[in-house]
């Protein structure tokens, strides 16, 4: 007598198996690399929301306000730019019937899964790695300590002026530039679930070791724990299941579907997997880009004075404009050009906001520096004051 319809058949059991296998491992991933990271839950988007990456700005208006005097208002604004569109991205992989015979099914089939789950990880991971290096504070330092001291610093001072608060930061190294610092010293590198990292290391949470293709050697990145935001779209929507197209998935949180089969008229094991996933750090000018130059040299500004609006004034411009929105200038006039070194803290020099004009005498020299968010002196220049009768 036949089997009974419907029966479930040992062939059912194992495809079910191998699928809850491969879902339940990817989202026991994320979920670790939530823990490092220190991301709360993940928040659920529709496919075609646009994530949009975020930057505040504005000018802090003078305090010194006389008796009486009306008090001028601040303006800060948060503006943002469109990232990306969430999507359902679509993937698969077929074993022959051929490679199972000779390899063996855990070769074949098995091992490819794993690879297949690696490689859906690290297409996240890898955007989200290309993504940091678009922020925009960006620096120059001289040694791996003080770049990794300076990203730090830089990401939680701009929290603060966000009035935001920092519970951690999360840096990201190329492992190279990591062993070349530490030299023979023993540190404690965890390796789990093809993340390599480093735990409350100089003050930072967590640290990411990444590979030469995943972040440059001399370039260090940071930013807060609270930056990093992992967005996803859940592949069991009812819509997709109505549509015929039903993916086994994990968890409260459906971060990827995965479904296998058999086909018959080619005789490969298919597997099919979908997902929309995107790990997104909010505000972009909270995300800090530093670059280790051990021999930088000061850059060259092209200063021109000519007669400002009131007598005694001159009117500045200076040619190249401001690397970063981020950096300030300063100036000093003397009788002389006033020579400055890369990296000088210019703290103390008066501060311009590259439009009003300065009061000055003609034949002075006034020379003007682009410094960092630090003060320290990037690019600098000088000329002879040509001031207003």
């Amino acid at each position: 007598m036949p089997a009974k319809t419907n029966l479930i058949m040992t062939n059912d059991i194992h495809v079910t198996a191998r699928e809850i296998d491969f879902v339940t491992r990817f989202e026991r991933n994320w979920q670790h690399l939530r823990d490092i990271l220190g991301i709360m839950r993940p928040i659920k988007k529709q496919p075609g929301a646009v994530l949009k990456s975020k930057y505040a700005e504005g000018t802090l208006q003078s305090g010194k306000v006389g008796e009486g005097e009306e008090i001028p208002y601040s303006k800060f604004v948060v503006k943002e730019k469109d990232y990306a569109e969430m999507t359902i991205e679509k993937y698969a992989k077929a074993v022959s019937i051929e490679a199972i015979k000779d390899h063996g099914y855990e070769n074949a089939v098995q091992m490819t899964d794993d690879e297949f789950l690696f490689q859906l990880q690290t297409d996240v991971t890898g955007r989200f790695y290309d993504y940091l290096k678009t922020g925009t504070l960006t620096s120059t330092e001289t040694t791996f300590q003080m770049a990794l001291a300076m990203a730090k610093g830089r990401v939680e001072n701009k929290f603060k002026q966000m009035h935001r608060n920092v519970t951690g930061v999360v840096g990201f190294v190329n492992i190279l530039d990591v062993y070349e610092y530490l030299g023979a010293a023993e540190i404690t590198i965890q390796n789990q679930f093809g993340f390599q990292y480093m735990k409350d290391f100089m003050g930072f949470n967590t640290i990411f070791l990444l590979s030469d293709s995943e972040i440059p050697r001399g370039t260090v990145i940071a930013t807060p724990v609270e930056n990093i935001v992992l967005y996803y779209v859940d592949p069991n929507e009812s819509d997709f299941a109505r549509a015929g197209l039903v993916y086994t998935v994990s968890g409260e949180t459906n971060l990827i579907g995965f479904h296998t089969q058999g086909n018959y008229h080619t005789a490969v094991s298919e597997a099919f997997a979908i997902m929309g996933l995107t790990l997104f750090a909010e505000y972009i000018d909270a995300i800090a880009v530093i670059t280790i130059d051990e021999t930088p040299t000061l850059g060259t500004l092209t200063v021109n004075s000519v007669a400002g609006t009131e007598s005694g004034d001159t009117k500045i411009t200076v040619n190249p404009a401001k690397e970063n929105a981020g950096n300030v200038y300063k100036y000093k006039v003397a009788t002389d050009a006033v020579t400055v070194g890369y990296g000088q803290n210019l703290r103390n020099w008066s501060t311009w906001d590259g439009k009003a004009d300065i009061t000055a005498t003609t034949g002075q020299k006034i020379t003007v520096v682009e410094c960092d968010g630090t003060y320290k002196a990037l690019n600098a220049g000088s000329a002879s004051v040509t001031a207003k009768s």
